[in-house]
């Protein structure tokens, strides 16, 4: 087996990472795979583990938690400049598990586990952004999708404000409140050089297909294309919206008057007003923002 380190979150899907470790860890060791694993301490801490672990030779590296662990990893290893020499195998533990829904990675972390030792890889796209945060512009990559607007806002109430109540309370009373205070903006947008001027709820760029803990937000995404599936939810109003969101999960959203979806390499969003931008669930800060494709830039163990 490949040099292989584990790297675990345990506060994960509400803390139930911890309790599933143990069985984890004793089915990886009947499989006879090598390994050395750590647990996070904390947000970021995952990124300076898997730094370490690149740097230390592993070739394969592990993760087990939910899709903002799998963000940390890949960006340690992109910092480390090991993104195309270590391959990054997935147990999700997470509560949304949107990213392996599209990769086919299964959602039984026991089933999870027995994968790792498959020859089977899938090479896929990354996201970069490049964002603001305390006056200085920023880059990380993400692995599913990002965005701006109602989106990022939920992510920011949800995390700031409810974090507390739990995975599921949180996002319903993160949507709740956003859609009570949000208002739709204004932004410059440009898509591989041809520039817009438009209003909108959202605007997700997605690498993936599902977010929002199994919202089939771009149908049509394909992790290995070169290109962002950019998801336009356009000047909707708060009745119109709330009508559409369950819609979202069947992915028939598209056939709304008011959504549209482009393919591009590069994405410019310089709003009027100002906008969070998240990615893979996490704030990371303001917009002016762009984002661009890393085409074939990670291998994963399915």
């Amino acid at each position: 087996m490949a040099h292989t380190r584990v790297i675990v979150n345990p506060i994960a899907g509400a803390g139930k990472t911890a309790k599933k470790w143990p069985q984890i860890i004793d089915l990886l060791r009947s499989l006879g795979m090598d390994f050395e694993h750590d647990l996070t301490e904390g947000p970021g801490h995952a990124i300076e583990l898997a730094k370490s672990a690149a740097k230390n030779g592993c070739e394969l590296v592990v993760s087990v938690g939910g899709d903002g662990t799998i963000n940390e990893i890949v960006n340690g290893l992109y910092d480390a400049g090991s993104i195309g020499d270590v391959t990054l195998g997935i147990v999700s533990t997470g509560t949304g598990a949107d990213y392996i829904r599209t990769i086919g990675v299964p959602r039984s972390c026991m089933e999870a586990s027995r994968c790792l030792t498959s020859s089977g890889r899938l090479t896929v796209d990354l996201g970069v952004v490049e964002y603001t945060s305390n006056g200085q512009m920023q880059k990380r990559l993400f692995v599913n999708f990002a965005g701006l607007g109602f989106d990022a806002e939920i992510v920011r109430a949800t995390t700031q404000e409810f974090k507390a109540l739990g995975d599921t309370a949180s996002y319903l009373m993160g949507l709740v409140t956003t859609l009570v205070v949000y208002k739709n903006k204004e932004i410059s947008l440009t898509l591989d050089g041809e520039v817009g001027e438009r209003r909108i709820c959202t605007i997700l760029m997605s690498n993936g297909k599902y977010g929002g803990g199994g919202m089939l937000t771009a149908p049509d995404a394909d992790l290995g294309d070169g290109f962002f599936d950019v998801v336009i939810i356009g000047d909707l109003t708060k009745p119109d919206l709330l009508r559409s969101l369950p819609r979202i999960y069947k992915g028939t959203h598209l056939t709304h008057p008011k959504v549209s979806v482009k393919r591009a390499r590069e994405v410019e969003i310089r709003p009027v007003q100002p906008m969070a931008v998240q990615a893979d669930g996490e704030l990371l800060g303001e917009a002016p923002a762009r984002f661009s494709v890393l085409p074939g830039a990670l291998t994963i163990v399915v």
